[in-house]
């Protein structure tokens, strides 16, 4: 018995050798909803409103020029 407990204290000491501690890991990529897609399409329509806004401006300086 004496032997036993010896084996298991020196297994115990030996599984606590000195390992390197462990890689970085990397953070927790975010959580997919289903209001992600309707995200993304909200700011495409958002993207896209801006380009015909601008569109429309540079249209309407043309015509001011050409009515001067």
């Amino acid at each position: 018995m004496k032997c036993l407990s010896l084996l298991l204290c020196l297994c115990a000491l030996g599984a606590c050798t000195a390992k390197p501690p462990p890689a970085e890991r990397k953070p927790p990529t975010p959580i997919s909803t289903p209001f992600d897609t309707l995200r993304a399409t909200e700011q495409r329509a958002r993207d896209v409103q801006q380009v015909v806004d601008k569109a429309a401006a540079q249209q309407r300086q043309q015509i001011d020029a050409a009515s001067q």
